[in-house]
């Protein structure tokens, strides 16, 4: 871990990441590419100083509350967080200032947040965001060694919906050979119906690879998958965008799911829900009170 300086902790489209780098060690992670010019070890945690005193900030100065984004590019509960609270210093500052949420993670440590949570949601809105790719809870601490498992994410699901707080799955990746079959498909799904999600943010059934992440990748693969890089290198070749040869069948399978159950599926929807402010606390006029 290290510390590093920052001017701003939000990004011109209201989004925030508070570290940069990961522990998880998912094995597909894009966060890795070159593209994202990280000058330090990707598990060398960097964190943002006195993040939450530049957040506040840039909320001040902001004309009107929005939905601020965060965990796109690194999750905020990696397992530093339990002892920096970088994260949590954070939230109370974004509900202090009447902002809404959206807030994407792996980690079931998202729960210590959920008064937070609940007190964004009470004001604007907060939907909790879990990314879910494996059904299988073996498969998946080999492909995402170091995250909570699917069915604690799922049980995660579950509390924020008791709790009335929104969710969102990110269905992604879908990895080809590895779990882009049927039954892992309906498993993630039947976790998302029971939960009742809003939403799941799906751009089809594969993973993408560039300069970065593909080696990583591809090392996790020979240790893991005996065999499976050679059938990448083989189907794909350099190729950015790595497509299930199942892709159709699954398509068809998540789509009639999503409308049979009133889950928005289309990426634009979804990310138009997220995206969307509300405000629910009813605003105090020169005229109340009057009559009283």
């Amino acid at each position: 871990m290290h510390y590093a300086d920052y001017k701003t902790i939000l990004s011109p489209q209201s989004g925030m990441n508070l570290y940069r780098g990961c522990t998880h060690g998912c094995i597909y992670c894009d966060s890795r590419s070159l593209c994202y010019q990280m000058k330090h070890d990707f598990e060398d945690i960097e964190v943002k100083r006195d993040a939450a005193r530049i957040l506040e900030e840039q909320l001040k100065r902001r004309r009107r509350p929005c939905i601020i984004g965060t965990g796109a590019m690194c999750d905020p509960y990696i397992p530093l967080e339990e002892e920096l609270e970088v994260t949590r210093a954070c939230l109370k500052l974004i509900e202090k200032h009447g902002f809404g949420l959206a807030i994407q993670t792996k980690s079931a440590r998202i729960l210590r947040d959920i008064d937070i949570l609940r007190a964004i949601n009470a004001k604007t809105k907060c939907v909790a965001q879990i990314t879910l790719t494996t059904f299988n809870d073996d498969l998946c601490n080999i492909v995402e060694p170091n995250v909570s498992s699917t069915a604690e994410r799922f049980a995660v699901l579950e509390e924020m919906r008791q709790a009335g707080i929104p969710t969102v799955v990110w269905l992604s990746p879908i990895l080809p050979f590895i779990n882009d079959t049927v039954e892992n498909l309906r498993g993630l799904l039947d976790y998302c119906v029971r939960a009742e999600v809003r939403g799941i943010v799906c751009f089809g059934f594969g993973v993408t690879l560039r300069d970065g992440n593909r080696e990583y990748f591809y090392k996790n693969l020979d240790a893991r998958f005996p065999g499976i890089k050679e059938r990448y290198i083989k189907t794909f070749g350099l190729s950015y965008e790595c497509n299930s040869p199942n892709h159709a069948l699954l398509w068809d399978i998540y789509r009639d799911a999503c409308k049979k159950n009133g889950i928005l599926y289309r990426p634009d929807d979804v990310f138009g829900y997220t995206r969307e402010f509300e405000m629910k606390s009813r605003q105090m006029t020169l005229f109340d009170g009057l009559g009283d």
